[in-house]
């Protein structure tokens, strides 16, 4: 059975995309046929993470249009065989894609993919009402800022009352553990308290996210990267899997309570 997932916060900048583009190649490590879909019209960047600006010809705008087929306006993935991506315009507004578009393109792509992953717009207006109306999952991207989390949870009301999405899940991103323990950053506890939802996985802040970003290459599959292994912990709890919580912190106060949050502990 096929899963319609979209990945979203509220507040841009938290890094949707970035999140995006590691749990699609995660997944298609592990075998599964996924494809990544960019409904950010207008201000498209998956393409960029993913490697893949020179490649687009057609768009999800021109498949609407029926200017081409929705095959037509696939990219394959060169590293990975199960691993696609859809693009969005970058060129038009957000009007240009409705919720009735997204809808019909995400039934189609459910009947030849495990995992169709839509890339959410930044806010609540029409981009995000429309990338959430064909998705039956969502994960809510956050990083530890008392603006983001706010937004954050405006964006899980609507899901319920918009999209009839319940039962979120959690990503909390740029973690860092000396900020938290010197009391500058929201602790994660602030966070689970404010927005009630399970936590799928936390990235801590690393420049290789950066530098992988850059150069289009996904940070999933640097195996030295402490990031890329958070990734590739997260896409293992997506699969049910009872994946142990990376210790990013020696000290055993702060440990046992992320463990605790996780359900883990």
């Amino acid at each position: 059975m096929s899963e319609v997932i979209v990945v979203t916060s509220g507040k841009g900048g938290v890094g949707k995309t970035t999140v995006t583009a590691n749990i699609g190649c995660g997944l298609a490590m592990l075998g599964h046929k996924v494809v990544l879909v960019d409904a950010d019209t207008g201000l498209r960047n998956l393409d960029v993470v993913l490697g893949m600006e020179n490649r687009i010809v057609f768009d999800l705008t021109d498949v609407i249009e029926e200017k081409c087929r929705l095959r037509q306006a696939l990219i394959k993935d060169r590293r990975f065989e199960e691993l696609f991506m859809l693009p969005t315009a970058q060129t038009k507004d957000k009007s240009a894609v409705t919720a009735k578009d997204m809808q019909n393109i995400c039934a189609q792509l459910r009947e030849h993919f495990d995992y169709v992953i839509i890339d959410c717009p930044a806010g609540i207006e029409q981009g995000f009402q429309s990338a959430v109306a064909g998705a039956e999952k969502a994960i809510v991207v956050t990083v530890p800022e008392v603006a983001a989390v706010r937004d954050a949870d405006r964006v899980v009301g609507l899901l319920e009352a918009k999209a009839e999405i319940h039962d979120p899940k959690l990503i909390i991103n740029r973690l860092r553990v000396q900020m938290v323990q010197r009391g500058d950053m929201m602790t994660l506890e602030d966070m689970h308290d404010i927005l009630g939802l399970e936590l799928l996985g936390v990235i801590p802040d690393d420049e290789r996210v950066v530098v992988a970003t850059n150069r289009g290459e996904p940070v999933v599959t640097d195996e030295d990267s402490i990031s890329g292994r958070a990734f590739r912990h997260i896409v293992r709890r997506m699969l049910g899997e009872p994946v142990p919580l990376m210790n990013f912190d020696h000290r055993e106060g702060f440990l046992s309570r992320l463990r605790k949050i996780m359900g883990l502990g």
